[in-house]
């Protein structure tokens, strides 16, 4: 495949098991690629971002709320 190159992105362990099968590495492939390609005034990543914190917050998820979360996470991580 021209143009195609591997790159190593670090995933859950879970996502990690289900992408030994070639097929779903390609497709997973495909998509990445679709979602990432440059194009002029349209970034469909930062789109996708913007509506995920959008209905975030429209569910009532705060910055102060996000903050503690985290504080949790990275509690739990240190122990």
């Amino acid at each position: 495949m021209a143009g195609i190159v591997e790159v190593v992105i670090p995933v859950e362990a879970e996502a990690a098991a289900a992408l030994t099968d070639a097929r779903k590495r390609e497709a997973v492939g495909r998509i990445v690629s679709r979602i990432l390609r440059p194009q002029p005034d349209h970034d469909p990543l930062l789109e996708t971002m913007a509506r995920l914190s959008a209905d975030a917050r429209a569910k009532g998820l705060t910055g102060e709320t996000l903050e503690a979360e985290l504080a949790v996470h990275k509690a739990e991580r240190s122990r």
